[in-house]
């Protein structure tokens, strides 16, 4: 039995310690290696891969182990979307980060809906692209700011009908998930959220991270929608 236990110890130990495979999918060469150069300044981060285009990171994806790609939008033969659709598709294990020029909300919207865990634009710092890539390797999900504050001003413009009857789902919230919905429907950030409850800003995505779970939305435009219909924002 204790060599058993040594056994799941050693096992366990072992997964913690591995790296997180990263492919890069960027048509700029420059650009992939400055991306490249920046997350491998982190040693739990390994670049297993930079494709040119969508279609070469999926070839490599099928023959090999994948934590995340990271994909650019506009890229040649096979672009960002049509990649992230196949991946989530066919390749459930590997998770989606878009990083890109575009902030165009149908876009973002349509690859939410498709199930990418993050989006970025290519303006960020090293460090949030790297706490992008931890959080969701982690199981969260990870929107840029701008990226939030673009999908809230989308749902702000467009009249919400609040329900006669308020979801059951409510009932599930506490009441600091209730007081962080209402900050996200505010607009502010997480380090905003976390300074005015007085917890760190981890902590305020990991509360968004069960909130979304918990109403059944995986995005932060569905769950405004949400607040806003069951009179929560």
């Amino acid at each position: 039995m204790k060599t058993v236990r040594r056994e799941e110890l050693w096992l366990h130990l072992k997964l913690k310690s591995m790296k997180i495979k990263v492919l890069i999918a960027d048509d700029h060469p420059l650009v992939a290696e400055g991306i490249k150069n920046s997350i491998a300044s982190n040693d739990n981060i390994v670049i297993v891969k930079m494709a040119n285009n969508g279609k070469e990171a999926l070839q490599y994806i099928e023959e090999n182990l994948v934590d995340i790609a990271l994909l650019d939008i506009d890229m040649p033969e096979m672009n960002g979307f049509q990649c992230a659709t196949e991946i989530l598709k066919h390749h459930k294990e590997v998770n989606v980060l878009m990083l890109s020029m575009h902030q165009e909300k149908s876009m973002i919207k349509k690859l939410m809906d498709l199930g990418v865990k993050g989006y970025l634009l290519k303006t960020i710092a090293t460090h949030e692209l790297i706490e992008a890539i931890q959080t969701i390797h982690n199981g969260g999900e990870y929107f840029g700011d701008e990226i939030n504050q673009t999908l809230l001003a989308d749902d702000r413009d467009t009249p919400i009908k609040p329900l006669i009857e308020k979801s059951p789902l409510v009932k599930e919230l506490t009441k600091r998930e209730k007081e962080i919905i209402k900050l996200i429907t505010q607009g502010l950030t997480n380090a905003q959220m976390g300074e005015q409850l007085f917890i760190s800003p981890k902590t305020v995505d990991t509360h968004r991270t069960n909130i979304m779970k918990k109403v059944g939305v995986n995005n932060v435009a569905g769950l405004i929608r949400f607040a806003f219909q069951n009179g929560i924002g």
